[in-house]
């Protein structure tokens, strides 16, 4: 321990002036699903099927495709700001680091795979 105050040791040990903007980023990518999940369950209500046919042809479509994928994309993001902050809040010690690594690594290649699926599907019809 230095020989200064308490307040001179304790500087720099204070909030990261990170914590507004990732709120901020958490409440935007919720109000997102909540607009993106609307419109999914619309489109799923105004379909005249629910066979593979009917969703294969639908779901080639651009205006089907796109919002799709921003759903995917949305959602795992938003996944990822809440167990950062889960993780960042419960993990004191040195395996934070490797479970935020993990963390990154399981959203991007489940992200990856999901928007993969939905473009192979829309761009060729068919998932094999």
């Amino acid at each position: 321990m230095g020989t200064g105050t308490s307040i001179g040791r304790v500087r720099g040990l204070g909030a990261a002036k990170e914590g507004t903007h990732h709120w901020w980023r958490q409440r935007l990518t919720a109000g997102l699903n909540i607009a993106l999940m609307g419109w999914l369950l619309l489109f799923l209500a105004r379909l005249p099927g629910y066979d593979l046919a009917t969703l294969r042809m639908y779901l080639s479509s651009v205006w089907v495709a796109v919002p799709l994928a921003l759903l995917i994309a949305n959602v795992f993001y938003h996944f990822r700001l809440g167990l950062q902050v889960v993780i960042e809040d419960y993990q004191h010690n040195e395996t934070r680091v490797v479970l935020m690594v993990l963390l990154n690594v399981y959203v991007v290649v489940l992200g990856a795979v999901a928007i993969f699926s939905i473009l192979r599907l829309a761009l060729t019809g068919t998932l094999r």
